[in-house]
C-alpha cells in the first residue's frame, strides 16, 4: 500500500491491447462529450474498467479529464458516482512507474503509437515534436503526477467538497478516497486544504464508516506534510478521533502507521500534547504501537512520547511511566530502527532523571536497571547483555505492571474479582 493507500496491482493483457488502440480512446471520448447522459455515463464506466489496472490506459485516457470533471457538476448522482470513481481510477498511482527502465519501457511503448494519433495518445500533454526516443524518454521524465494535476486543475475541488457534505454514503466515501488519491501530489496539498477540505475529513474521521474513516486519515497524513496545514488540522480538533481509530486496528497494520505519524507531527503543538494525554487511552494506544507495531510505526511512537518528555518532563513523565512503557523501549533499543533505539535511549534517560522522588518504583530495582542498560548499551555484545537486562527488567516490573492492569480492569470488574479471573474472561 502506498500514500494514495492503494495495492499496486499488475496489468492486464486485455485492458492494456484494449488501450493500444486509439479507435477505443476516441469513441470513448467522443461519448463523454455527447449531449446523451446515458452514454457518457457509460463512457465514464468503460474508462473506469480500463484504467482499473493498467498504467498505460490511465496515461492514454488523460484527455478525459476535463469531461469527467464536467460530469461532477451535473444533477445525476449516477453520473456524479461514475465520473468521481473514472477520475480515481485515472489519478491512482499515475506516479509509479519511478525507475529508469519503467520510463524506457514506456516511451519504446509510445513510439510503435501512429504519429497521427500521438499527440491524444500521449500522457498528459503533447508529445514533444520531435518523436524520439530521448525526447520522449525526457518528456515522461517530467509528466508522472499530471494526472493529479489535471483533476484538480480542471476544478474538481469544489464538487468533491459538496460530496463530502452529502448524506449519499457512496459519495462521500468516494469523495474521501478521491482526496487520498489528490493529496498525495505535492502540488494539491496547499489547494486541497484551501478547498476547506481539512475540517469536513476530520468530520468524516469522527462520524464516517469504517472505510471512510481509514481514507480520511490517510488523506490527513498526507496534507500534514504540508508544513502550512498541520496547524489547520489541529483546530478540527481530530487526536480523539485518530486515538479511536488508532485502537481499532492491528498496531502493525498501515492505518496505524499513519495514526502515529500524524500524532508525533502533532506534538510539536501544546495543543496537540494536552489533548493526546486528556483523550482516555491515548498514551497508551502509542505505547502499544511502541510494543507491537511496525517498524515505521514504532519510531513514530517513541517520537511521540520523546517531543512530549522533551516539552515539559515534569508534566507529561508519569503520564508516560503510567502506562508500562519501560519494557517496550528497553526492546526498542536493541530491535528498532537506528532512529528508534537513539530516541529510545534519549527517551529513557528522561524517564530515569527525575527531579523529585518516585512513588511508584523501587529505586534500587527498576531504576537501576535502566541506568545500567543506558550506561552499557554502547559496549560490546551490546544485544546479549540488553536482551539480559531486559528479561532482568521484565521480571522485576512484572509485579507492578500486573498491579496496574488490575487497576485498569476496576473500572468494570468487581474489586474483589482475582486477577486471573480478569485475564481469562477477556
Amino acid at each position: 500500500m502506498d500514500s494514495e493507500g492503494h495495492c499496486c496491482t499488475a496489468v492486464t493483457g486485455y485492458d492494456a491491447d484494449a488501450c493500444r488502440a486509439p479507435s477505443t480512446v476516441h469513441h470513448n471520448l467522443r461519448l463523454l462529450l455527447s449531449d446523451d447522459v446515458p452514454l457518457r455515463v457509460q463512457a465514464a464506466k468503460e474508462i473506469r474498467r480500463l484504467t482499473k489496472t493498467s498504467q498505460r490506459c490511465r496515461r492514454h485516457f488523460s484527455a478525459a479529464v476535463r469531461p469527467l470533471v464536467d460530469m461532477l457538476r451535473s444533477g445525476s448522482v449516477e453520473s456524479n458516482e461514475a465520473a468521481l470513481l473514472a477520475l480515481l481510477n485515472l489519478a491512482v498511482k499515475d506516479e509509479t512507474c519511478q525507475t529508469q527502465h519503467d520510463l524506457e519501457t514506456i516511451a519504446r511503448d509510445f513510439l510503435t503509437i501512429p504519429t497521427q494519433n500521438s499527440t491524444l495518445q500521449f500522457p498528459y500533454s503533447s508529445p514533444p515534436s520531435e518523436l524520439t526516443f530521448p525526447s520522449l524518454f525526457s518528456s515522461l521524465c517530467h509528466n508522472f503526477s499530471r494526472n493529479k494535476i489535471s483533476i484538480v486543475d480542471a476544478g474538481a475541488l469544489e464538487p468533491i467538497i459538496c460530496f463530502l457534505r452529502s448524506e449519499n454514503s457512496n459519495l462521500q466515501e468516494h469523495a474521501t478516497a478521491s482526496l487520498l488519491t489528490l493529496s498525495a501530489s505535492t502540488v494539491n496539498k496547499p489547494d486541497i486544504s484551501a478547498s476547506g477540505a481539512i475540517p469536513l475529513l476530520v468530520k468524516i474521521l469522527r462520524h464516517g464508516s469504517p472505510q471512510a474513516k481509514v481514507d480520511a486519515v490517510m488523506a490527513l497524513y498526507n496534507l500534514s506534510t504540508y508544513s502550512d496545514n498541520l496547524s489547520l488540522i489541529l483546530q478540527a480538533e481530530p487526536i480523539p478521533s485518530i486515538v479511536n481509530l488508532l485502537k481499532a486496528h492491528k498496531k502493525s497494520s498501515k492505518t496505524a502507521e499513519k495514526c502515529s505519524a500524524l500524532l508525533e507531527s502533532f506534538m510539536g503543538f501544546e495543543e496537540g500534547r494536552s489533548a493526546l494525554t486528556s483523550e482516555d487511552g491515548g498514551v497508551l494506544a502509542v505505547v502499544e504501537v511502541l510494543e507491537s507495531g511496525s517498524l515505521q510505526s514504532r519510531e513514530h511512537a517513541v517520537g511521540t512520547l520523546l517531543m512530549m518528555c522533551q516539552s515539559d518532563r515534569c508534566k507529561y513523565r508519569e503520564p508516560i511511566l503510567r502506562e508500562g512503557v519501560i519494557p517496550g523501549l528497553l526492546e526498542l533499543t536493541v530491535q528498532g530502527t537506528p532512529k528508534s533505539q537513539s530516541k529510545a535511549q534519549l527517551l529513557l534517560r528522561l524517564l530515569r532523571d527525575s527531579p523529585y522522588p518516585r512513588s511508584d518504583f523501587q529505586p534500587d530495582t527498576l531504576e537501576n536497571i535502566v541506568c545500567n542498560i543506558i550506561s552499557q548499551i554502547d559496549g560490546e555484545d551490546q544485544c546479549g547483555k540488553a536482551k539480559q537486562m531486559l528479561a532482568e527488567m521484565v521480571q522485576v516490573s512484572m509485579e507492578q505492571s500486573l498491579r496496574h492492569l488490575q487497576q485498569r480492569a476496576l473500572v468494570c470488574t468487581p474489586a474483589d474479582l482475582p486477577i486471573a479471573s480478569e485475564v481469562s474472561s477477556k
